[in-house]
Order: structure tokens, then C-alpha cells, then sequence
């Protein structure tokens, strides 16, 4: 870079140019090095987008009406051609409105961008909470599915029903027994179960001549219709005391509830 360049860059000239306060012999210079000297050219280029950081970094929200009576002003004052000076004073004016307008614009677009994103947070929420509901449905209809095959169990003419009490020793034991021995399936209800300590549980067996085979433990907290296991020919069904988890020999000296099944 020679010393002329570096000499008129220092002046200031460029920066007085760009602010349009440039007399029209200074304009004139200004804009013949532009066109002359690359160097010239880039150092108005950065000074022009330097400007423009500026301008957004240091403006504030301005009224909606702003940039209309900035124009409308600006219309007011009417620009002579001939006048280079006056010319870029005017283009500067509409630099610095249109800076205004692109900070309004893009606090705008940021608004509506939030908008958009907290929209498409709530409608995945939507999304998710469908697909639970689709999924509880889903779950509600096995349910009834289950329900369904249980009552056509239950109301089969082949499905026999055993209503099984408790003796002396569990007065409010009560359970009910649904067995087909067609389609060689087993159900029980268990109404209501005396409470036991905690070391003990109720036991539910079948008679097989003479031979007790253990179809489960019952608890208070299986007040439902399950399946057991089905016994080929059974003779009989007890329910036993016995210790927490279950017995693999039933302890006959517990038995609290018994019903023949022949």
C-alpha cells in the first residue's frame, strides 16, 4: 500500500463519506479513490458492513408506525439529484431505516419462531398423550377381550360351578370354581379370604386319588377370576394353611375349606 493510500485512509475522509458530511470536492475525491484503488474499496466495504453492526447492535424496539414516518420524512425533503452530497446523505437515512426495519423484522421472526417451537413442544405433547390413549385403549380392549372369553367360559353349559366356604376355622373364607371337563379348563374366584399372619398363606389343592397336587397359592389380593391348572379326574378340591410361599405336601391338619367334585 503506498504512502498516498495510507495517507488519505487516515484522514477520515472515507469514514465522513460513508456518514454522508462530505463536501462535494471531498465526495468527489472519495469516490474517484473508491473506483481507482482496491484498497480504498474494501476498507469503505468493511466500513459499511462495521456500520450496519452497529446500527442493529445499538437499536431498541421502535413503534410499529417508525419506519412509515422515517420514509415519510425523508419524502419531505426532496433530493437534487446534482447534489452528490445531499444524495448520500439521503441513502445513508434509508441504510439506517432499513436497519431498523431488519431489527423489527427479526424480533418479529424470533417471536413467531417461538411461537412456532413452543406450538410444536404442545402438539408433540398432544402426539404423546394420543398415543398413550391408544395404548390404554389397546390395553382396555385385551382386557375386555379377556373378559369376554371368561364369561363364554363361564356360561358354557359344560363349566360347572363349586361354591367353596371355610370351616370353622375361616368362617368367611369363600371361593368360587368353574371347571369344564370338556375343554379341560379351570377358573376360581376368590370372594373373600380370612387374613392371615404374615408367615402364612392359603394353598388351593386337588384330590387325585388320595394324592393331594397343589394348584397355586391364593391370596386377598387375587379377588379376581384366574385359571389354575385343570385336574384330570379329580375328586376333590381343599384349601390349606400353609407356611409363606406355599407347601410342596399339603398339610391336611390345616384344611379350612373342602368340596367333592364327584
Amino acid at each position: 500500500m503506498n504512502e498516498k493510500i495510507t495517507t488519505f485512509l487516515n484522514s477520515g475522509l472515507l469514514e465522513k463519506y460513508l456518514l454522508g458530511e462530505t463536501t462535494s470536492v471531498d465526495t468527489e475525491m472519495v469516490e474517484s479513490y473508491i473506483s481507482k484503488y482496491p484498497e480504498v474499496q474494501n476498507a469503505y466495504n468493511t466500513l459499511q458492513y462495521n456500520l450496519e453492526i452497529v446500527a442493529k447492535s445499538n437499536a431498541v424496539e421502535a413503534p410499529k408506525n417508525i419506519l412509515d414516518d422515517i420514509l415519510e420524512e425523508l419524502d419531505e425533503k426532496p433530493v437534487v439529484n446534482l447534489n452528490t452530497q445531499k444524495k448520500y446523505k439521503s441513502w445513508y437515512k434509508f441504510a439506517v431505516a432499513a436497519s431498523i426495519a431488519a431489527f423489527i423484522f427479526a424480533g418479529t421472526s424470533y417471536h413467531f419462531y417461538s411461537q412456532k417451537r413452543k406450538l410444536s413442544q404442545e402438539n408433540q405433547i398432544v402426539v404423546e398423550e394420543i398415543f398413550d390413549l391408544r395404548s390404554d385403549i389397546e390395553k382396555n380392549n385385551l382386557m375386555l377381550d379377556n373378559v369376554m372369553r371368561q364369561l363364554l367360559k363361564l356360561n358354557n353349559p359344560e363349566t360347572e360351578k363349586y361354591i367353596i366356604k371355610g370351616n370353622e376355622r375361616a368362617k368367611d373364607l369363600k371361593t368360587v370354581a368353574y371347571i369344564n371337563p370338556k375343554e379341560k379348563t379351570s377358573m376360581i374366584d376368590v370372594v373373600s379370604l380370612p387374613q392371615l399372619p404374615e408367615e402364612q398363606c392359603y394353598q388351593i389343592w386337588a384330590d387325585l386319588q388320595g394324592k393331594m397336587v397343589s394348584l397355586g397359592i391364593l391370596n386377598e389380593a387375587d379377588r379376581q377370576l384366574m385359571s389354575i391348572p385343570y385336574a384330570e379326574n379329580a375328586l376333590a378340591l381343599n384349601i390349606t394353611i400353609e407356611p409363606k410361599g406355599g407347601n410342596t405336601i399339603a398339610s391336611k391338619e390345616n384344611t379350612v375349606a373342602e368340596i367333592s367334585l364327584q
